[in-house]
């Protein structure tokens, strides 16, 4: 029994201590936008090394 009421009174607690705090963290948005910038940046990166790829191996001769 004096377990139940430690689980219980420990549980309370915490969640009181979590009402209590109002920082909870920055917003999603601006980690969404740096996610998007960095996607952004990575199709381009791709898309140019694409193209030089694509143009050295035009430039290889062929039999």
């Amino acid at each position: 029994m004096q377990l139940l009421t430690f689980f219980y009174v420990a549980t309370v607690a915490r969640l009181s201590e979590l009402r209590r705090e109002a920082d909870r963290g920055d917003s999603p948005v601006p980690t969404a936008v740096i996610i998007a910038g960095l996607v952004a940046a990575g199709i381009t990166v791709t898309a140019l090394v694409m193209t030089k790829a694509e143009a050295w191996m035009d430039g290889i001769p062929t039999k």
